[in-house]
This record gives C-alpha cells, sequence and structure tokens, in this order.
C-alpha cells in the first residue's frame, strides 16, 4: 500500500485522488454524525432512550393519478368537440329524426351531442332495436293490402284459366285472363321499382353523409398524429365511396331490373325463353358487387394498417425524444402531449361512433321497406301455389327473389361503408397505442 501511494504520490495522481474520495464520502449518508452533533448539543437523562436514526419520509409525487388524467382528458375532449363544427352530421341525424322518430319508444331520440357524451341516462341498444321492430310491424301491416291485392287478383285470374274449357267460345275468357295477369305484372314491376328507388336513395344519402363524415374523421385522425395514415386513405376512401355509389346505381340495379323484366318476360310466353339470360345478368351484377366488396375492404385494411404502424413509430420515437433529450420541460411536455392526443382520440372515437349510428339507420330503415316487399311477394308465392303451380305463381317468385338480391345490395353497401369507419378509428387508436 505504501509503495502505491508512493507510486501515485510521484505520478502526481495523489491530489485528485483526495479530491475524488471527498467528493464520494460527501455523497454517502452518515447518521452516527447526525446523532454525535445531537448529543453534543443535549446529552439525554439517564432514564431516556436514544432515538434510533428515521430517514425523511419521501415526497408525495405531484403527478396526476390515472383516474385524474382520464377526467381531465374527458373534460378536454368535451371542450374540443363543442369548437367542432357538426352542422352537416346534425342535419342527417335531425332528418332521422324527423322521419323515423316516432318509431321508437315514446319518442325520446337524443340530441347529437347527447350520443357522443352521454349525460345519465343513455341511449341503449334495445331502445334503437325497439323501433326497428316497431317500423317492420308497421311496414308489414301498410303492405297487407297489396298481399291481398296480389292474391285477389291471381285466384281470380286462376278461375279464368279454369272456366276457359267451359265456354263454347273462350276467347273472353282468354282476355280477361290475360288483363288480370297484366295488373298482376304492372304491379310487381312497380313494386320492383319501388324498392330499387329505396335502395338508390339510401345509398345516395349514404355517400353524401360519408362523404361529409369523413374529412371531418381525418382531420381529427390527424391531430392524433396519424399523418401518414390521413395522407394514404384520403384520397383513397373518397374516390372508392364515389366509385361504388355511381357503379351501384348506374350497374347494379339495372342489371337486376333487366333480369327480372326478363324473367318475367319469359312467364308469358311458353315458347320464347330468355331465362338464361335473365340469370347472366344476375349473376353479373352479383360478382360485380362481390368484387368491389372485396376490393373496398382489402385496399383500406393494408393502407389504414401500413398507415396505424408508420405514425405509431412515429409518434414513439418523439415521444422517446422529447422526455429524454429536451432538459427540464421535456417530460412535462410529453405528458402533456399525451393527455392532449388522447382527448383529441376520444373525440375522433365519439364522432366515428355517432356516424356510425347514424350511417346504421340511413340503410337499416330502407333495407327493412326492401325486405317487407320480398316477404311479401314470396308469402303470396306460398299461398298460391296450392293453386296449381301457375306463370303467375313464378313471377311473385321471381319478384321476391329479385328483391332480396336488391336488399343484398344495400346491405353490402352499408357494410363497406361501416367497415370504413371502423377501420379510420381502429387505424388512429393503433398509432396512439403503440406510443
Amino acid at each position: 500500500m505504501r509503495r502505491q501511494l508512493l507510486t501515485a504520490r510521484r505520478s502526481g495522481w495523489l491530489p485528485f485522488l483526495l479530491l475524488l474520495s471527498a467528493m464520494l464520502l460527501s455523497l454517502l449518508p452518515t447518521p452516527a454524525f447526525a446523532g454525535a452533533a445531537g448529543g453534543s448539543r443535549g446529552a439525554p437523562s439517564a432514564g431516556s432512550e436514544v432515538e434510533p436514526y428515521r430517514a425523511p419520509d419521501a415526497p408525495v409525487s405531484a403527478a396526476p393519478s390515472a383516474g385524474g388524467a382520464g377526467q381531465m382528458a374527458g373534460e378536454l375532449a368535451e371542450e374540443q368537440a363543442g369548437d367542432i363544427d357538426l352542422r352537416q352530421i346534425e342535419q342527417f341525424w335531425d332528418r332521422l329524426k324527423g322521419q323515423y322518430g316516432g318509431y321508437f319508444p315514446d319518442g325520446q331520440v337524443p340530441e347529437l351531442k347527447e350520443l357522443m357524451f352521454p349525460q345519465g341516462k343513455s341511449w341503449d341498444v334495445k331502445q334503437a332495436l325497439g323501433g326497428l321492430a316497431r317500423f317492420f310491424l308497421h311496414e308489414v301491416l301498410y303492405s297487407g293490402k297489396l298481399l291481398v291485392t296480389i292474391v285477389l287478383l291471381a285466384v281470380f285470374a286462376m278461375i279464368l284459366e279454369t272456366m276457359q274449357s267451359a265456354f263454347e267460345r273462350n276467347t273472353v275468357s282468354r282476355v280477361a285472363y290475360a288483363v288480370a295477369y297484366m295488373v298482376l305484372l304492372i304491379i310487381a314491376v312497380n313494386s320492383f321499382r319501388t324498392a330499387t328507388t329505396y335502395a338508390a336513395d339510401a345509398i345516395g344519402n349514404m355517400v353524401q353523409f360519408m362523404l361529409s363524415m369523413i374529412p371531418l374523421l381525418l382531420t381529427l385522425l390527424a391531430s392524433t398524429g396519424g399523418l401518414t395514415t390521413v395522407a394514404v386513405l384520403h384520397p383513397l376512401i373518397v374516390f372508392m365511396i364515389h366509385t361504388i355509389g355511381t357503379l351501384i346505381h348506374l350497374v347494379v340495379f339495372p342489371l337486376l331490373f333487366f333480369s327480372a323484366v326478363l324473367h318475367l318476360t319469359s312467364t308469358i310466353s311458353d315458347r320464347f325463353k330468355v331465362t338464361q339470360l335473365a340469370n347472366l345478368l344476375r349473376s353479373i351484377s352479383v360478382g360485380l358487387l362481390g368484387t368491389m366488396l372485396t376490393l373496398f375492404l382489402g385496399v383500406l385494411s393494408v393502407q389504414g394498417a401500413t398507415g396505424a404502424v408508420t405514425d405509431g413509430i412515429a409518434l414513439r420515437t418523439a415521444k422517446f425524444v422529447t422526455g429524454n433529450f429536451v432538459p427540464v420541460v421535456g417530460r412535462m411536455f410529453s405528458d402533456a402531449a399525451d393527455t392532449v392526443l388522447t382527448a383529441s382520440m376520444l373525440v375522433k372515437n365519439a364522432v366515428g361512433i355517432a356516424g356510425v349510428v347514424i350511417l346504421l339507420f340511413l340503410c337499416a330503415f330502407p333495407a327493412i321497406k326492401i325486405l317487407t316487399l320480398a316477404l311479401i311477394y314470396n308469402v303470396s308465392a306460398a299461398v298460391l301455389q296450392p293453386l296449381g303451380d301457375t306463370p303467375i305463381v313464378q313471377c311473385l317468385q321471381t319478384i321476391g327473389k329479385t328483391l332480396i338480391y336488391v336488399f343484398a345490395a344495400l346491405a353490402s353497401v352499408g357494410l363497406m361503408f361501416f367497415l370504413a369507419v371502423t377501420i379510420i378509428l381502429t387505424a388512429g387508436n393503433a398509432s396512439i397505442l403503440m406510443r
């Protein structure tokens, strides 16, 4: 040891080592010195005991708890929602309340802000399903007149067809049968036209609603840090919404209409049949609808997932750099940014959930109307079939089946738009959670 000290002294490192040792000793806790200092001020009496050294209590952290941070984010989210322009979305909701609000229990439908941020008793799913069930029963009772008319005309036409052999000259009975059959055809075509009009109007309303809500959702998504997701999805989703609405309105519905007309034409004559062409047109329309559904969901899912991963990595990197390399206020700034991003995410989710509810109602009520018409024609065909497998039964069955395809087209569009909103919300939440 003496040799090492002599070596350090000769090399000039001895003062540095002494200074370093003094610094280390000053950092060590010294309870014995504290007790000695207390004893020098006043020695304890003979009967008293020396109190052991107690470390000072750790200071209470001033950071807010998780519940306080969540409450703060919720209040900030409501303040942000009050500053957002929701007039276009609110117009669709007010229109739905005016048309279908009476079918809900007690006619009580919440306002848009109450739908986004429920206060007190929330509007549950049972009330919504109860309103849809009441609307379905109303449509069934309203369409009962159509069912009675179809059955009476069909029975009258079958009676005329049976009585043809009883007349010496059956020209009059044939003309009467042809007139009754043409009246049935006109009613069937008119019902199908009404159903396609319902579906086209519903798809148009859904397209307009999506074009009103998507820019707002993407803006809120950008406020949460999803810039890459917004840059990828904004032109893509607007283009695909326009394309799908146009193709279904101009291609799918006309193909289904011509298919129904060709099937009805084939029931008039036994010699000239065009059922194969009608089936081909129907298959083309269904295949086109399935292709659009696959492309829409596949492209949006892949692009949304890619953008969410990129945004999540960017947010995590920015948070790490800010919290560790910015002195003094870096961690504070990072925590404040977390609160703001969480509030923006809550606003985005609230707007998205309200949009999903409006979208479902825009699709559900016309779909119930179309489904009711299809049910009426299928029930009519089932009731009349025991009287004979006549062309009238085939006509009613064809209209009922084609109306089911129209219902499927409308439901597919509603499903596409519903999943598009869900993908946007999921992409934004994933990027926030990845940080």
